[in-house]
């Protein structure tokens, strides 16, 4: 309980001083107090005061030691065992906003709002917005559980339920670019020039191709080993594949089309990985080769899609196409239901016959 002395000032009046005292392991850990000209007031404050104590985590907020969110996001960066490129990047960027200096105890939802309109008044769309802010939530998830870094959760959540109605931030819209033959031939020649003139350069021709029919994301391809390959059932242990709930261990056996399989079987056994390359090495030259070319908006990933949507005009159906992409969820692929079937656009590709002699 809070105590009130009263004291006489020099002029005669009376003043009243409320103090706060918590206790832990017979330990003072918290101690305020305030003056009041009044008795009743002084008591008023005492029970308010004592009642925001004694909520869930209030005494840990006033006795925490002063964080800033930088310090929170550092932290994470530090601790966290794995964190994706796009998500690293993410939070270094949020560091060179006023929010960041703003310490974990005094944000409230009003300024995570703020902060979001911030990135938007800079040109960035909702969907860009929505991961900026859905990359900051981790940290409020784990700040004070972990660290006691008094970030508020509730206040986090509140914010994105008001982005969501501003139009602030919204869903990433599903990309439906697809490569023609036209531009995938250029491409290949592109990097079939480049391989003529520097043997040494990563196989870009052979790494599209198998993408394609595949299926296969950036990093997937790249972790890949021979041991991963199974040639006498025609499918590939995809070692870590992405999923929402699960970072690391989702180990998937995924069919190989007949396709792939040859750009594997044309992959010297050199190392552990048939293709022994970065995903940034990849994507860069990739976009490198685009620009080049003209050819716009188009992205490595976009090969996914591809492989996913021909293998939908070949005739296969959702449960046989999932074997290929390895879709946990069957809904991921309604998209794909309207596609009618009209045969293999690749039937004859050259490309294919150049690559695997």
């Amino acid at each position: 309980m809070g105590t009130i002395n009263a004291r006489k000032r020099k002029d005669g009046s009376t003043s009243y001083t409320a103090q706060i005292l918590r206790k832990k392991g017979g330990v003072i850990v918290w101690r305020e107090a305030k003056t009041f000209d009044r008795e009743r007031e002084a008591k008023a404050w005492v029970r308010f005061r004592e009642a925001e104590l004694d909520r869930p985590g209030g005494l840990d907020k006033v006795t925490a030691k002063s964080s800033t969110l930088a310090d929170a996001i550092d932290r994470y960066n530090k601790e966290k065992s794995e964190i994706g490129r796009t998500k690293a990047q993410v939070l270094e960027t949020i560091k060179d906003f006023a929010i960041a200096d703003m310490d974990c105890a005094r944000i409230q939802s009003g300024d995570i709002v703020a902060f979001a309109r911030e990135l938007q008044g800079g040109g960035r769309k909702p969907q860009t917005v929505a991961n900026y802010v859905s990359h900051l939530a981790a940290i409020f998830r784990i700040a004070r559980p972990a660290w006691g870094m008094q970030l508020d959760q509730s206040a986090m959540r509140d914010a994105q339920v008001v982005l969501r109605d501003l139009g602030t931030t919204s869903r990433s819209a599903k990309r439906d670019r697809r490569p023609t033959l036209e531009e995938l031939d250029r491409i290949m020649q592109f990097f079939w020039d480049r391989q003529e003139r520097a043997p040494q350069s990563s196989p870009m021709h052979k790494i599209i191709a198998f993408a394609i029919f595949s299926t296969r994301r950036q990093e997937e391809i790249i972790r890949i080993t021979w041991d991963d390959l199974d040639k006498p059932h025609g499918r590939i242990l995809v070692r870590d594949m992405k999923h929402p709930g699960m970072k690391r261990g989702n180990d998937v056996w995924c069919e190989l089309p007949p396709e792939a399989m040859r750009v594997i079987e044309a992959m010297p056994r050199k190392k552990d990985r048939i293709f022994p390359y970065s995903v940034d090495a990849i994507s860069a030259a990739f976009t490198r080769a685009c620009q080049f070319l003209e050819i716009q908006d188009l992205h490595f990933h976009d090969l996914r899609h591809e492989g996913v949507s021909r293998l939908f005009e070949m005739g296969r159906t959702i449960p046989l196409a999932a074997s290929v992409s390895g879709h946990k969820s069957w809904n991921s692929l309604q998209r794909y239901s309207h596609l009618r079937e009209g045969g293999d656009k690749y039937a004859g590709w050259k490309w294919l016959d150049i690559i695997c002699q």
